[in-house]
């Protein structure tokens, strides 16, 4: 069912279309938006669980978070594109190119964002949904920015189809991550050579697991900490 307008609020007016497009997407008939609970506006509510679609970064969610996992269930939904075209375009909008990213996200680029409050991945109020996507990220030239793009501004994400999702209900099924051939003692280059990620990834996910008392350090070598599975 396509869900009803929601009428205009200062969450919305402002609104990205990647966001707008899973809200649409994750809508169920009797869903609600942009609700006010707690003095937070909640971007959908579902019965008695309230749904978050964070597109960028954690950090900005921690304060939100806490207070309302205290007495709501949340469920935190984050896109991580698997698949992403850049589109370039002129100041009046038309496309100058198309190509595709190098870049591939997988499940494990949460963690890039967990470091923010990987404590209260514990909760057992909060649900976390990675919602893997394709998407067109659109760029706009602005000389005075983005120098490192050579000007060219990230302006948007657009949401080109959900190709699949993975839910995380406790720190446990964060450890379905790891992969089951990691040597019994490891370190993050370890874990980045087996996953095929960057040492620094590597090290976000074995910070995360270690203030979840998944993982435990256990001895050095060199400059580098040796970790094992907690217990």
């Amino acid at each position: 069912m396509t869900p009803p307008p929601a009428r205009p609020h200062v969450g919305t007016l402002r609104e990205k279309p990647l966001h707008a497009a899973l809200k649409r997407w994750y809508f169920r008939d009797g869903d609600r938006f942009e609700v006010p609970v707690d003095g937070f506006v909640i971007d959908l509510v579902r019965g008695d669980t309230l749904v978050e679609i964070q597109t960028t970064g954690f950090s900005s969610m921690a304060r939100k978070l806490g207070r309302l996992l205290a007495d709501h269930q949340v469920r935190l939904v984050h896109p991580i594109p698997v698949e992403t075209r850049i589109l370039k375009v002129d100041p009046e909008g038309e496309v100058l190119s198309r190509r595709r990213s190098p870049r591939h996200g997988t499940a494990i680029d949460l963690f890039a964002e967990l470091v923010s409050f990987p404590e209260l991945v514990d909760d057992p109020n909060l649900t976390i949904e990675v919602v893997l996507t394709r998407e067109d990220q659109v760029r706009r030239h602005d000389p005075d920015k983005a120098w490192r793009r050579k000007g060219w501004v990230i302006e948007e994400r657009r949401l080109v189809e959900v190709a699949d999702h993975v839910v995380f209900r406790s720190p446990d099924d964060l450890m379905t991550l790891v992969p089951a051939d990691l040597p019994d003692r490891f370190t993050t280059a370890d874990l980045a050579d087996h996953l095929g990620c960057r040492r620094r990834l590597a090290q976000q996910m074995a910070y995360c697991l270690r203030r979840l008392d998944l993982v435990e350090m256990v001895d050095k070598r060199g400059n580098a900490i040796v970790y094992q599975r907690a217990g």
